[in-house]
């Protein structure tokens, strides 16, 4: 849940891998972050370059309103009518903090 203005773009969620320096923000209008992490990989999966998949070798933060909006009138409303538009902005930013 991010504390923000509704759609206002947030302040970045912000990852980052001390080990290369490399940093993932992720800003939204969204009212919500999901992070997923692939828990079921056990090893058996393996990639077009032959690398299997292990937990915690990734993770997606998915932008969204709350999965149950429709059931909570305290949460930001998912509903859109007939002739609304629904807008929705996410930006991806990718940077490093400058380590070798």
């Amino acid at each position: 849940m991010l504390n923000k203005p509704d759609r206002v773009l947030s302040p970045p969620v912000r990852v980052h891998d001390p080990a290369t320096g490399r940093i993932l923000e992720v800003l939204t209008t969204e009212p919500g972050v999901q992070f997923y992490t692939g828990n079921f990989l056990d090893g058996t999966l393996a990639g077009s370059a032959g690398t299997t998949y292990r937990q915690s070798d990734g993770f997606a933060l998915e932008t969204q309103h709350f999965p149950d909006s429709p059931n909570r009138p305290e949460f930001p409303s998912t509903e859109l009518r007939a002739c609304e538009t629904f807008r929705s902005r996410t930006v991806f930013r990718f940077l490093t903090d400058g380590s070798p």
